[in-house]
C-alpha cells in the first residue's frame, strides 16, 4: 500500500511543475504582447559649413555699344572725317568704329564720322576737311576731332575752342599723325596713323583719357515691321542696307557695291540704323550746307530686321531714338546714323521684306 500512495504523490508533483511551466511560458508570452513604451528621439543631422558665395563683377560695357569688355575703357573717343567719294572706297578700318555718321557734304557726296572708342585701329581713311556740323557732333560726343583740310572760317571756328582739332594740313605725310599711301591719288589718300592721334593731341594740351556715361542697350525682344531691305538715296547717290539673318546684322551698299574693309573685304556689319531727316540749308556757291543737328523729328530705327517708326532727339549731346519722349534702347552693336533732308526724307525710303 505504501508504494501506492507514494506513486501517486510523484504523479501529483509532476503534474504541478508541467502545469507551472505552462503558466509561465504563457505569463512570458503577455509579457512580451504588451509594447513597451519608447522614448522618441530626434537624430540630429549635423548641418555642412555654408560655402561662400562667389561675388561677381558686375559687367562693364562699351558705352558706345554695349558689349562687354574686359575692362573700363579710359581712353578718349576720337572723331575721325572718313572720305566717301567713289575713288576712296573702300575705306580702312570703318568696321572698327563704335558709331558712324553719314551726311551730305558739297553735292551729293557724303562724308562719314566715324567715332572710334571700344576698338583701336592702326590707321583710318581716307581722311578729308572738316565741316561745322560735324566738329559740333564730335564735340558734343567729348571727342577729339581728326580731319585733313579746312576753308579758314572753318579752322578758325576750330581753333577759336569749337572743337578740340587735328588738321592733316600742318602733319601732311609726317609719319606720325598723318600718312600719304601709293596707291591712290590726293586727295583720297592721306590716312590718319593712331598712335599719332593721342602723341599729337598731348603735344596740344588736349586730354587723351575721358570716361563717358554709356547709352542706353537692351537686349529684349525688338518689335516693328519686317525690313530685310532698306534703300534710299542722297541725290544720285544710292545706300542700302540688307538684313543677314544668320548674323542678325544689316550690312551696307554705297551705290550697288558692297561696303567692305579695303585691306581684306571684311565687311560692314551693322547692330542699328538710325536713319533721320532734318533740315538742309545750302548756304553759299560752292554748296555748302548748313544741317540741324539739334531740333529733332521724324526717323526710322532699324534693328534685328524691323523697323519703327520713331523721333530723334539731341540728348545730352548724343543722337537717341526716341517714342513719346522716351529713349528706345539700342541693341548692343555698332551704330550708323544716316542724316537725310526733309524731302523727300522718310517717305522716300523704300523698305522690302
Amino acid at each position: 500500500m505504501k508504494w501506492k500512495v507514494l506513486i501517486v504523490i510523484m504523479l501529483s508533483i509532476l503534474l504541478f511543475a508541467c502545469s507551472n511551466k505552462e503558466g509561465d511560458a504563457s505569463d512570458a508570452e503577455e509579457k512580451e504582447a504588451v509594447p513597451i513604451p519608447v522614448e522618441e528621439t530626434i537624430e540630429e543631422i549635423p548641418l555642412k559649413p555654408q560655402e561662400p558665395v562667389e561675388k561677381t563683377e558686375p559687367e562693364i560695357v562699351a558705352p558706345l555699344t554695349g558689349l562687354e569688355v574686359d575692362e573700363e575703357l579710359t581712353n578718349r573717343i576720337v572723331a575721325v572725317m572718313v572720305n566717301n567719294f567713289s575713288a576712296a572706297r573702300p575705306q580702312t578700318s570703318l568696321s572698327k568704329a563704335d558709331i558712324v555718321f553719314e551726311i551730305l557734304a558739297e553735292g551729293n557726296i557724303t562724308r562719314f564720322m566715324a567715332l572710334f572708342h571700344s576698338e583701336i585701329p592702326e590707321r583710318v581713311g581716307p581722311v578729308r576737311s572738316a565741316r561745322p556740323y560735324y566738329f559740333n557732333l564730335a564735340d558734343d560726343y567729348g571727342a577729339m576731332y581728326v580731319y585733313h583740310g579746312a576753308i579758314y572760317f572753318i579752322e578758325d571756328m576750330i581753333k577759336a575752342g569749337a572743337a578740340d582739332g587735328l588738321n592733316g594740313m600742318y602733319y601732311d605725310n609726317d609719319k606720325v599723325l598723318f600718312e600719304r599711301s601709293t596707291d591712290r591719288v590726293a586727295p583720297h589718300n592721306s590716312y590718319a596713323i593712331f598712335d599719332g592721334v593721342f602723341q599729337r593731341a598731348e603735344e596740344n594740351g588736349y586730354e587723351i583719357e575721358s570716361t563717358y556715361e554709356p547709352m542706353l542697350f537692351s537686349n529684349e525682344e525688338v518689335t516693328g515691321d519686317p525690313a530685310d531691305d532698306v534703300q534710299f538715296s542722297y541725290g544720285n547717290y544710292t545706300v542700302r542696307y540688307v538684313y543677314e539673318e544668320n548674323a542678325q546684322q544689316y550690312i551696307r551698299y554705297s551705290d550697288g557695291e558692297q561696303t567692305v574693309e579695303y585691306a581684306d573685304s571684311t565687311p560692314i556689319e551693322i547692330s542699328n540704323v538710325l536713319i533721320l531727316e532734318t533740315d538742309h540749308k545750302v548756304v553759299d556757291e560752292v554748296g555748302r550746307r548748313e544741317i540741324d543737328m539739334e531740333s529733332g523729328g521724324n526717323a526710322l530705327l532699324l534693328q534685328k530686321g524691323k523697323v519703327q517708326h520713331v523721333q530723334w532727339e539731341q540728348i545730352d549731346g548724343r543722337i537717341i531714338p526716341t517714342v513719346n519722349g522716351e529713349p528706345v534702347p539700342f541693341v548692343p552693336g555698332k551704330t550708323w546714323i544716316n542724316v537725310i533732308p526733309m524731302s523727300p526724307g522718310i517717305e522716300g525710303i523704300a523698305i522690302t521684306n
